[in-house]
């Protein structure tokens, strides 16, 4: 199965990141559990997160990030996206 990288950049909206926050963690919490997240948090800044995810194809990864609260809620501004190639190391139990 595919890796993908995922950054997600907040909207400015402290208040409604805030109340989001909770939710999407549940939500990648359980994607965890699944193994189809090896990795996740915000930028020590929290300007943004990063998210490693281990999916069938891009369609799935879409899926998902469309599911998240980050995204019906509006936190999320913009997403950049990669496929990325696991040559070294392991990713969390995906």
């Amino acid at each position: 199965m595919p890796w993908f990288t995922v950054e997600t950049t907040y909207t400015a909206d402290r208040e409604l990141l805030a109340a989001t926050r909770p939710r999407h963690r549940e939500y990648l919490g359980r994607l965890v559990e699944q193994g189809s997240v090896g990795a996740a948090g915000p930028w020590a800044d929290d300007s943004a997160g990063f998210a490693i995810y281990q999916v069938e194809d891009r369609a799935e990864l879409d899926r998902l990030l469309e599911e998240d609260p980050y995204t019906t809620e509006g936190v999320a501004a913009s997403r950049t996206i990669h496929e990325w190639k696991l040559v070294f190391g392991s990713v969390g139990s995906a």
